[in-house]
């Protein structure tokens, strides 16, 4: 009977010290990491968390003109209950958008781009365990003899944070989010407790994996997330990129640069440990090519607010078409793989013939170059593309252009949320031609009453995603009807001359 009372005093005396270690998570304040002697215990000479002195992050918060520091605007990155829940803890994660996942914290870092791993500290005034003397006399005194280092080892665990994020804006992606290094974050010992950088501003650790090469995917999963997630700190930031691209950065070097203050951080060449006072992991994601004012921090920035930094970003001159030349500027993208114009001759003629000069854009190198590319298709009054990522270079359109996407037959794959509905948040007026059959390279090989024009519904249905992607987006090119899509060029002509143009070329 008595060895069942003392099992019973042990489980107790554990539960009642576990649990007044989770009470101080939640209650103490966040930032002071000046432990007293009873509050410092060590294992075998290893650094615990308790024992960071702001010293050894050398932290000073800097403020904006609205005294706003940066621990307060990381907090506003999360919204609700993660708000409240990083503003009392100093870390959550916001996962209310079904896409992307992002984890804020505004607690001192130490991250070890060896590993990937943020160590985060604890709060203020919460020891690793601390009980009296008297409480450590009384467990050891018990029927069954208690170890108290292991005891105040098992409550430590018990308490730690541990969350692994792969941080990349499209966490839905199947095909693309099980390629993305993932980062730990935790409150277990750092293995390497010496800080060798230590920095005054926090980090924002993101991938440059997945489609990166393809720019519909790099705007709508980095660099407009990234805007999304890191404008709000004013440059004050460190990126740290893991599945570093090195012609992904050099790419975008310009947003980079406006973004941050500071040099990208590369763990794969840089195995040091950075210390930090806070970060944020992973990209917040809104919606395809677009943002919500409402799902921002305070409604501090629109789609507008985006368009007028990639114009300051790129130094592009036009912000409306009233500023574009007459005759007014068409670029045309010209796919040479595939979904190609198979009679482009002819529709280049009719555009001129309608009003227009014509701008063909068709080597990929001249329009992987961001900086000039972006110059020309802001001087330009109407883009016109079949469906595919050149479309996403309306970004660098001037307000109140016009872009036209030519839909393939088939395939209706989110071709709305792509291009269709973007647009019209970007301040540009949205014009679709869809194509018939007739106009289908695949009328040539199947015949006009194959099902693979009559029902192209069952493609899918039979053979799912893949099956349609590959017959209606890799294995089709188009041939226009003239007279049909010439009536699409006259009603784009007609919104450009509403707006009016009045520069002379």
């Amino acid at each position: 009977m008595k060895k069942g009372k003392g099992g019973k005093l042990i489980l107790f005396a554990t539960q009642t010290l576990c649990a007044f270690i989770l009470l101080h998570l939640i209650c103490v304040e966040v930032f002071d990491f000046k432990a007293t002697p009873s509050q410092q215990i060590k294992f075998g000479g290893r650094q615990i968390l308790s024992e960071w002195k702001s010293s050894d992050l050398s932290i000073g918060v800097k403020k904006d003109d609205q005294d706003q520091s940066l621990q307060y605007l990381l907090t506003r990155l999360l919204g609700g209950e993660d708000r409240t829940k990083v503003e009392s803890t100093g870390f959550a994660c916001d996962s209310s958008n079904s896409w992307s996942l992002v984890c804020v914290t505004n607690r001192p870092v130490k991250i070890d781009m060896r590993t990937a791993h943020v160590h985060m500290a604890e709060p203020k005034g919460v020891p690793i365990l601390d009980i009296s003397h008297d409480e450590q006399m009384s467990l050891n005194n018990a029927p069954e003899k208690v170890d108290c280092e292991e005891l105040i080892a098992f409550c430590n665990r018990a308490t730690n944070v541990t969350t692994v994020v792969r941080p990349y804006a499209m966490q839905g992606n199947p095909y693309v989010i099980n390629d993305i290094t993932p980062v730990t974050i935790t409150t277990a010992d750092p293995p390497r407790p010496t800080c060798d950088h230590n920095h005054q501003h926090p980090a924002v650790i993101f991938s440059s994996g997945g489609y990166t090469g393809n720019i519909f995917h790099e705007f709508n999963e980095n660099i407009i997330p990234l805007f999304i997630t890191s404008r709000l700190l004013k440059s004050r930031v460190h990126f740290v990129i893991v599945d570093h691209k090195p012609s992904f950065i050099q790419k975008y070097q310009r947003v980079f640069s406006r973004l941050s203050d500071h040099e990208i951080i590369d763990p794969a060449t840089d195995p040091s440990v950075h210390c930090f006072p806070g970060a944020v992991i992973g990209l917040k994601f809104h919606k395809f090519l677009g943002l919500n004012t409402s799902e921002n921090p305070q409604g501090y920035y629109s789609m507008p607010d985006f368009r007028e930094f990639i114009r300051q970003t790129y130094r592009l001159k036009t912000r409306s078409v009233f500023e574009t030349r007459n005759p007014p500027i068409l670029l045309l993208i010209s796919r040479q793989t595939t979904r190609k114009f198979l009679n482009q001759a002819e529709m280049v003629k009719m555009m001129e013939d309608i009003g227009f000069r014509v701008i063909i854009a068709s080597l990929a190198k001249e329009m992987s170059n961001v900086e000039k590319f972006s110059r020309v298709i802001n001087s330009c009054s109407v883009m016109v593309g079949a469906h595919g990522a050149g479309l996403a270079n309306e970004v660098f359109l001037p307000d109140g252009a016009v872009m036209v996407q030519v839909r393939p037959l088939g395939f209706q794959w989110d071709v709305d949320s792509f291009y269709s509905e973007p647009g019209p948040g970007m301040g540009l007026r949205y014009l679709e031609y869809m194509i018939k059959p007739d106009e289908s390279s695949l009328a040539d090989v199947y015949g006009l009453d194959h099902p693979v024009l009559t029902d192209t519904a069952s493609v899918a249905a039979k053979g799912g995603y893949e099956a349609a992607r590959a017959m209606y987006l890799d294995k089709q090119d188009l041939r226009l009807n003239l007279n049909r899509f010439r009536e699409t060029l006259i009603e784009a002509l007609g919104f450009v001359r509403d707006h009016g143009i009045v520069t002379e070329a």
